[in-house]
């Protein structure tokens, strides 16, 4: 959906070698803990990917928090889930949610390589030229391993097919001057 989204294929699936990787350092028996907010999506996702690392042989607890409990120290947890709603540009949310020193980095990813290329990046106005950059961008991102997607989100609005311009927006919005009823 962003202009600049360049398509660097999915991530191997290796739950062997995540494994071997626990076990080269010492932590194969360790029991991680990922905690998300009581809410569907988020709780959701949260249980997605315990699932998938449970399929890895790793054993994981699953903490579920209320949010006037998570919010307080959202932060700080060790192994956490929170989301990053829709923004027009694909490097809107890398500056806010990743790059080095940020406040709102809470996975505290630091990384001199991205932080040049999003600088790069942001420096480019035109989309296409842009996604060279993205590309490069992208694939140090997944190879750093920074985030679990254990998938994509489909949302939807439903609508009378006489109105028109009511399509779902990505943010949930709805452009009220944009709608019109069909003749």
């Amino acid at each position: 959906m962003h202009p600049e989204y360049a398509d660097i294929g999915r991530p191997t699936y290796d739950p062997a070698g995540a494994m071997a990787l626990l076990e080269e350092a010492g932590m194969a028996d360790y029991e991680h803990e990922l905690i998300t907010l009581d809410d569907g999506f988020n709780k959701n996702t949260g249980d997605a990917v315990a699932a998938m690392i449970r399929d890895a042989g790793v054993s994981i607890k699953r903490t579920v928090l209320p949010g006037s409990t998570f919010w307080n120290d959202w932060a700080k947890y060790p192994f956490s889930a929170t989301e990053w709603n829709h923004r027009p540009l694909g490097v809107q949310v890398l500056a806010l949610a990743y790059r080095s020193g940020e406040a709102w980095n809470e996975a505290g990813y630091s990384n001199p390589e991205f932080d040049s290329l999003l600088a790069e990046a942001m420096s480019i106005a035109d989309a296409d030229a842009r996604r060279a950059v993205m590309e490069k961008i992208e694939t140090v991102f997944r190879n750093d391993a920074v985030i679990i997607q254990p998938y994509w989100r489909s949302i939807y609005r439903h609508y009378s097919a006489n109105v028109l311009n009511a399509e779902m927006h990505p943010s949930f919005e709805i452009h009220v001057h944009k709608l019109a009823l069909a003749s």
